[in-house]
């Protein structure tokens, strides 16, 4: 651990770039060509997405920019948004195929849920979230600040709600600091192991939750891993040890840093953005929202869990998680019998 804040380009406020442009890049008229035409050459070729690499999908510019978007979010400020592509322009399946190749430049795509789906649907689907089956995801309520199972995280916004549903994002490297300087007694217990709830989704041979502190420091670099409801969730489960006072009040400190407008950056999206953020260092939160009548108005994003080749190391512990820990090979939720599939409905 280090003696003093960790720091550094990860440990960024929301005040400082609430009136900043460093965090927004906007496809110019040349990267949309290239983006079309590697789609169109997919298409003729009938490939099936999941099948659909790097290679099949050339960006000879908007590559090499990809690439460098891939340090910012690995090894930077952690999180870009992508603003300029016109989604009317395109069917489910073309826009689906352009959002898949671009994100084959940052990683290999992984499932996001127990049914093998790696082009996931963020879209109400009428469910309740007291059944422990249900994920935020597919209702309109707010999300609370979490990560997901993965290196890379990418949402494509195709349709907004009629109200509300904004993006919310904060550092935890910042959060790691502030908790440092101002509540340093409670820091060390959320480096000690939290039980968090799978949510049905359980992987062969394990257990329905996994052991995991909210922070690890490893290779010289701290990650989080987080989701307070799935960690109240998972007191469900009489094996699970019963959270004590020490904790509580170490969540609660750190939810109520999450919840800081001077540390957190809120965000509207317009259609065709697409937010990509690294999960290790950047929590992200959905305000409740107000949707559409209309099916075909209904607020909707594309998303996509992505594992980069050069990602950092994790700690062996990460594996109760991501499967696995190697780089390039690991994170999302694979279970038994489940393909991998890149449905164009939500389903």
């Amino acid at each position: 651990m280090p003696s003093g804040p960790i720091g550094g380009p990860a440990a960024w406020r929301g005040a400082d770039l609430v009136a900043s442009s460093a965090w927004l890049r906007v496809f110019s008229a040349a990267e949309l060509e290239e983006l079309d035409r590697a789609m169109r050459a997919v298409r003729t070729r009938g490939l099936d997405l999941v099948h659909v690499r790097r290679d099949d999908f050339p960006l000879p510019t908007l590559g090499r920019v990809l690439d460098a978007i891939r340090h910012e979010l690995l090894r930077g400020r952690g999180f870009v948004l992508l603003r300029g592509l016109d989604v009317a322009r395109y069917s489910m399946a073309e826009i689906a195929t352009i959002y898949w190749g671009l994100g084959a430049h940052l990683g290999r795509a992984v499932s996001q849920n127990g049914q093998g789906h790696a082009l996931g649907h963020v879209r109400d689907l009428g469910y309740d979230l007291k059944d422990p089956r249900v994920r935020t995801y597919q209702t309109t309520e707010r999300q609370y600040y979490h990560t997901d199972s993965v290196d890379l995280v990418g949402l494509l916004c195709l349709r907004q709600a009629r109200r509300g549903g904004l993006s919310s994002i904060v550092s935890s490297v910042t959060v790691h600091d502030e908790l440092r300087a101002r509540h340093p007694d409670l820091l060390p217990a959320l480096f000690e192991p939290f039980y968090t709830d799978r949510r049905g989704e359980v992987p062969p041979g394990m257990a329905p939750w996994f052991e995991l502190p909210v922070y690890h420091w490893h290779a010289g670099q701290l990650s989080a891993i987080y989701s307070r409801r799935y960690l109240d969730s998972a007191q469900r489960f009489p094996e699970v040890p019963r959270l004590t006072d020490r904790q509580r009040a170490a969540l609660d400190t750190f939810d109520a840093l999450l919840e800081d407008p001077a540390l957190h950056l809120m965000m509207a999206f317009e259609p065709g953005d697409i937010q990509l953020l690294h999960n290790h260092q950047i929590l992200h939160d959905r305000t409740t929202y107000e949707d559409w009548l209309e099916p075909e108005r209904k607020r909707h994003l594309l998303r996509l869990w992505l594992c980069p080749p050069d990602g950092r190391p994790l700690p062996a512990c990460y594996a109760q998680r991501y499967g696995s820990v190697e780089i390039g090979n690991r994170g999302g939720i694979v279970l038994a019998g489940a393909p991998l599939l890149a449905p164009l409905d939500p389903v």
